[in-house]
């Protein structure tokens, strides 16, 4: 699909090239420590960081989140019962379906049926009513050639 070779010089651009200069490392003076009584909780907290930074705030009693409220519980057989309600009501559903799918397969063959007897019948009164000629299989008698003698008809 690419050519192998190419017999054209590639196009050259001016290309600058950045190289990022480090930031000089942060002068950290560790802060003194603050010393905080076991029993109590002071007003403002501080709190010594890895590093040596102290962070110092207000203290923030946690939100105790509300109370679920508890469900009734639900027995057993109600659930069974609802279920088959839902159940019966489904089939229930399904049936009415399955009748009125009978009901118009049942129209539509008695069409099929009385369109099927309404071209037989045409095609019948065509064959009795054409007169197209001579009809095989039946006697064909020429009266104004026969001869009459006797209540005997002779060619």
């Amino acid at each position: 699909m690419y050519p192998e070779n190419t017999q054209h010089v590639p196009a050259q651009r001016a290309v600058e090239v950045h190289h990022p200069a480090p930031y000089p490392p942060a002068t950290v003076t560790p802060a003194p420590l603050v010393p905080v009584q076991p029993n109590a909780v002071p007003a403002v907290a501080s709190i010594v960081l890895p590093d040596g930074r102290v962070v110092t705030g207000y203290a923030i009693n946690p939100t105790q989140p509300e109370p679920v409220a508890t469900k009734p519980a639900i027995s057993r057989a109600a659930v069974n019962v609802a279920l088959g309600g839902v159940g019966f009501l489904a089939v229930c559903g399904g049936l009415i379906l399955l009748t009125s799918f009978i009901a118009a397969l049942t129209a539509f063959i008695t069409q099929l049926i009385t369109l099927a007897a309404v071209i037989f019948g045409g095609w019948i009164a065509v064959q009795i009513f054409s007169a197209s000629g001579p009809r095989e299989g039946g006697t064909t008698v020429n009266i104004r050639k026969a001869v009459i003698k006797r209540n005997k008809f002779y060619s």
